[in-house]
């Protein structure tokens, strides 16, 4: 059974693509700022966000790795992708960072429901 007010945010661009993932961050960022349990999850593009080393964007463009960093400040903890979203993108496991939980695609309905609202970025 979700929690009343949990909140799970799905990024599914890729950190320099569009604002989209910065906008998905910052809305979980202000949720979480009050108190509302908050995850995220990154599918496809988006989960190149969780790559330990990321280049830099565009100029004028900030750097999504330092505000991925201080998720955990806000009690974030729980950031999630799936196996298949890296495959698709051709990322090994072992270049993201060490706090990424693996869902299964298979499992992503049951795991959907855990959750009182569901964002998508």
């Amino acid at each position: 059974m979700a929690e009343s007010n949990s909140l799970l945010v799905i990024i599914r661009h890729a950190p320099y693509g569009s604002n989209l993932l910065r906008e998905g961050v910052d809305t979980a960022l202000v949720a979480a700022a009050f108190g509302q349990p908050v995850d995220l999850l990154f599918l496809g593009q988006g989960a190149m966000a969780l790559l330990k080393e990321q280049g830099s964007g565009a100029p004028g463009q900030k750097a999504s790795l330092p505000t991925i960093d201080m998720l955990e400040m806000y009690d974030i903890e729980h950031l999630w992708t799936t196996e298949e979203s890296l495959a698709a993108i051709g990322v090994p496991t072992s270049m993201l960072r060490n706090d990424v939980q693996f869902l299964k695609a298979k499992a992503m309905p049951g795991f959907l429901q855990q959750y009182a609202q569901i964002l998508n970025f």
